[in-house]
């Protein structure tokens, strides 16, 4: 990256740190575009990679996991997909430190280098038919290394954007972390219905399903060259690459203990944008099993809600910069405590593709929009020496016990109440819990100056 852009990036940095603040120019509120790029694509396609199993889970469990009923295979291979979520909160405690030590750009290029080794071995691993045992043996193994990758992606990609922030635009910065999900979710929908759409469920089942895979992997180097020749944003005064002569005084050992009541808030705040995220996800499913519409429907709700997704993440972000953190975590999270149930009353008394776009597009929206603002709330609570270390910890707990859990939790629900609107009052539910949490978060925005 040429010497000028360097100077404009670093310049940014000011808002880091309050001594910092005053040396800041015109300039340096103009962050080149390819930064930001660099970190959303590497993001966007983590998710993509990690998302799209769920999509082709049924051709999947017939590959990998054969069996004389298809619905043995079935929960097989979604068992697997919830195997991804089990090293998420190591992954997070991991490269979540490394950032923090050594610094956000080497955490962000060994989470897309082990994204790139878990999606590489399900699109390459031969069939059960072909090596037997071995082959749901790799399968698992790339599950877990992409949960890893995946639980040390957020911190310190999420780290990284507002701390490469112009004043005043962390949290439109900091929303393209969510929005990334959003394009990600997008991507998949539209690869997951134009196969669907071209290909018999012979050809499907046959390579089809390991088309998304290899498509994740042909964008894979552009994210590893965009984010090499990203500049470093960890205060090097205070981190592990201080260069030699310079004031460096020694990175203070992450006491991430002192932050427990920050991380405990922050995993209440990610739960309930988790259990909206993923009751939003359900819908492709709802809509096929319990709506009985088609599946080509059911799969453009996944568009939908990558749209969505997409839009409220950086409306959220962007709000949240104007009148300030708390007001856009509240206001949408009280929006789906109400709107939620009646929402879904809708769409199973008028069950057509209209209402099931509307009820998706709006339960996606609200979540983003407070989700996004929490995502840049949270890292604000941290100093630069714990800041991607206490994102992860509380990430990657957070959607590990409620991420991987609601779909098993909703679908119970469902059967034990015969209320086919059981989802809406788990949302109710854990919306309750992250409005005591946000509540008892301070404001971080605003003009407030970033921690060192």
């Amino acid at each position: 990256m040429s010497s000028n852009v360097q100077a404009a990036s670093a310049a940014t940095l000011g808002e880091a740190g309050a001594a910092g603040e005053g040396r800041q120019t015109e300039n340096a509120r103009r962050v080149p575009p390819g930064i930001v790029g660099a970190t959303v694509a590497g993001n966007a396609i983590e998710f993509y990679d990690f998302t799209t199993y769920a999509f082709f889970a049924v051709y999947i469990g017939k590959t990998f996991f054969p069996s004389n009923s298809p619905l043995t295979s079935l929960l097989l291979s979604v068992a697997v997909f919830g195997v991804g979520f089990v090293t998420r909160p190591l992954g997070g405690v991991l490269i979540g430190a490394f950032a923090d030590r050594a610094g956000r750009k080497p955490a962000m290029l060994l989470t897309i280098g082990l994204i790139t080794a878990g999606t590489m071995g399900l699109a390459l691993t031969p069939s059960y038919e072909s090596i037997g045992i071995a082959a749901p043996i790799i399968v698992v193994l790339c599950r877990l290394v992409q949960g890893l990758a995946l639980g040390g992606e957020v911190g310190p990609a999420t780290s990284y954007l507002i701390e490469i922030a112009p004043p005043g635009k962390r949290g439109l910065y900091g929303s393209w972390q969510l929005a990334s999900q959003g394009v990600a979710s997008l991507m998949a929908g539209i690869v997951g219905v134009a196969l669907t759409l071209n290909l018999s469920p012979e050809d499907m089942q046959a390579w089809g399903w390991r088309v998304p895979f290899v498509l994740g992997l042909l964008l894979i180097p552009i994210a590893i060259f965009l984010r090499r020749h990203m500049p470093e944003t960890l205060d090097h005064g205070h981190g592990a690459q201080s260069a030699p002569g310079a004031g460096s005084e020694k990175l203070p050992a992450p006491r991430i203990r002192d932050h427990a009541r920050i991380i405990g808030l922050a995993v209440m705040m990610v739960m309930g944008t988790t259990v909206s995220t993923y009751v939003a996800i359900y819908m492709t499913t709802y809509a096929i099993t319990t709506l009985k519409l088609s599946p080509v429907i059911g799969m453009t709700s996944t568009i939908l809600f990558g749209l969505a997704t997409w839009a409220g993440a950086l409306l959220g972000g962007w709000l949240s910069d104007r009148y300030g953190r708390k007001p856009v975590l509240l206001w949408p999270r009280v929006a789906l405590l109400v709107l939620t149930y009646p929402a879904f009353l809708l769409l199973i008394e008028y069950t057509s593709f209209f209402t099931l776009a509307c009820v998706t597009s709006l339960l996606a929206l609200l979540t983003a929009m407070t989700g996004s603002a929490s995502l840049v709330t949270i890292p604000e609570h941290f100093p630069s020496h714990v800041r991607a270390l206490g994102l992860s910890i509380a990430y990657a707990v957070g959607v590990t016990v409620f991420g991987g859990t609601t779909q098993f939790v909703i679908t119970w629900l469902i059967a034990a109440t015969g209320n086919p609107a059981a989802p809406a009052l788990y949302v109710v539910v854990t919306s309750l819990i992250t409005l005591v949490a946000i509540l008892k978060m301070r404001e971080t925005g605003c003009g407030r100056v970033l921690q060192r």
